[in-house]
């Protein structure tokens, strides 16, 4: 545990939030309420477009801020579910580079996605939903923070489907740098010794142009896998577009009946051969996600690299977008999230969030800003959404304004996750009412991965430079944690956060 010395400023947000802090009902600031909330509908804080970094030829695309919204006028919130979480592990590399985190780069949803939560996992249906919450030190005595979490169902590796994996690796000169091509690799290999015999891996390489470097292959028949991964090497422009084409292709060639098939592209996604615009390259992938292949892309190094662009393959592919910097942070998600999660269990998955007027004064939903869909597509099977793999759980988080009077048992909202059945076909829904006891009366008696999650959020938007930050900063912030610490998840992944907040709070000086 670390020892740091609380602020005067951080222990009084503490005391408030962990001792006397209680939920703001009806008992004060009903009057004061039309004065916090904004002209509807706000400008955005920031508005989109490609930003600036310190690393050189890198594109962010800033997705703006979600606004107060006044459910007299809106009482219904929806998005598409995600599980990306490439923005906090890119963050994590700033940071470790002793840099602040490029506030364009910073999206809330995918780094409170970036932890595990302890969902209880669903005994029937392909979701379970879990709520709950409170004050926290960052909101304002009307306020609270809702946490809406959707755990998808675990497929045991004995149970899962036949897996066709198609790997497309950038082997332009690029992933030279920092031993780019070597962690991909490595990580690689630690992921086809998981695979099931019944598993089949094809490898296509893309620097100036695309070659096959590895054609369909029973996943058991190592020996030539693992030569043709170490016949890898850097060299030549990136011709990304001709990687992806034939990757498709192959994946095409190799089609499961009812299984799984995935490209998993690694990249440092600059693309400067062939088409280099995202409308380009993103032409027909959604048409090979239609068929069934999903695309997972995974982010490697800083400085001549694409966020936007591999963000946005993942997102038309029905995949996932991660990132990796470490040989550590590949092996990781090579051999445990990516095996663990081969199979989807739902497709075009959205979340909409019902709020009742007679509870909720105002909401504002952190994150998910580029993952906003229109309340009336939500029933729509047209329009894409998200996929979600086994055992993946995705969380929402709503900043609230309770309505004076508001019984303390009182109904509060209404989640509704709607999904594509891969397997079956068809749609299918699952709801859960949320009421005022599901929140807690002070921040000490909220769940411990609830407290994480309002740390982490809160970080992030203080570093996007949100307008609803407040007037916390990064050294109260780790102040707060250094005090949570034992009241945390006791997690790798929660330390190293905790660590990352203290580098931040020396950087600030």
């Amino acid at each position: 545990m670390r020892k740091l010395l609380l602020s005067v400023a951080s222990a009084a947000l503490l005391a408030s939030a962990c001792s006397s802090t209680s939920l703001p009902a009806a008992t004060s600031g009903g009057g004061q309420l039309d004065h916090h909330l904004p002209t509807y509908p706000p400008p955005q804080a920031q508005p989109p477009g490609p930003a600036a970094t310190p690393y050189g030829g890198v594109t962010y695309q800033d997705p703006g801020t979600n606004p107060w919204v006044d459910p007299a006028r809106d009482d219904h919130s929806t998005f598409a579910l995600d599980v990306d979480t490439a923005s906090y592990t890119i963050a994590r590399t700033y940071v470790n580079d002793g840099r602040q985190p490029d506030p364009a780069s910073i999206r809330v949803e995918e780094w409170v996605n970036a932890f595990a939560q302890g969902y209880p996992a669903p005994e029937k249906d392909a979701f379970a939903i879990v709520a709950d919450g409170g004050p926290t030190p960052f909101t304002a005595e009307d306020e609270v923070l809702l946490r809406i979490g959707m755990q998808a169902r675990p497929v045991s590796a004995r149970q899962r489907q036949q897996a066709s994996l198609t790997f497309v690796i950038d082997t332009s000169g690029s992933m030279a740098q920092g031993d780019r091509l070597e962690m991909v690799k490595d990580a690689m290999r630690i992921l086809i010794r998981g695979l099931d015999h019944n598993d089949r891996v094809a490898i296509v390489s893309f620097g100036s142009d695309a070659q096959v470097v590895l054609g369909p292959t029973a996943a058991d028949d190592e020996a030539p896998i693992l030569d043709a991964i170490d016949r890898l090497q850097p060299g030549g422009s990136t011709n990304l577009e001709a990687g992806l084409r034939l990757g498709y292709g192959l994946a095409h060639q190799i089609l499961t009946e009812n299984g799984i098939d995935r490209i998993v592209l690694a990249s440092d996604g600059v693309a400067n051969v062939g088409l280099t615009d995202p409308v380009g390259i993103l032409g027909s992938i959604s048409r090979d996600a239609a068929a069934g292949i999903q695309l997972v892309s995974v982010g490697v190094g800083l400085g001549n690299y694409n966020d936007t662009l591999l963000e946005q393959l993942a997102d038309k592919g029905d995949g996932f977008y991660a990132y990796i910097n470490t040989r550590e942070e590949a092996r990781k998600l090579f051999s445990e999230n990516l095996t663990s999660t081969l199979q989807t269990v739902a497709l075009d998955a959205k979340a909409q969030v019902a709020f009742d007027r007679e509870s909720v004064a105002a909401y504002r939903l952190v994150g998910y800003e580029n993952r906003a869909v229109a309340d009336q597509d939500f029933t729509n099977n047209a329009v894409p959404a998200g996929a979600i793999g086994a055992g993946h759980a995705v969380t929402a988080l709503y900043a609230l304004r309770l309505q004076p009077g508001a019984p303390a048992n009182g109904h509060l909202a209404r989640v509704t996750v709607r999904w594509t059945d891969p397997d079956q076909g068809g749609t299918r829904d699952l709801g859960r009412d949320v009421s005022l006891a599901d929140l807690a009366r002070s921040f000490s008696a909220t769940d411990p991965h609830f407290r994480l999650d309002a740390l982490v959020a809160q970080t992030a938007e203080v570093l996007r430079g949100s307008e609803f930050a407040g007037r916390v900063d990064i050294r109260e912030i780790d102040s707060l944690a250094s005090q949570e610490d034992a009241n945390l998840p006791p997690t790798d992944e929660a330390h190293a956060f905790l660590d990352m907040l203290q580098q931040l709070s020396r950087n600030a000086g």
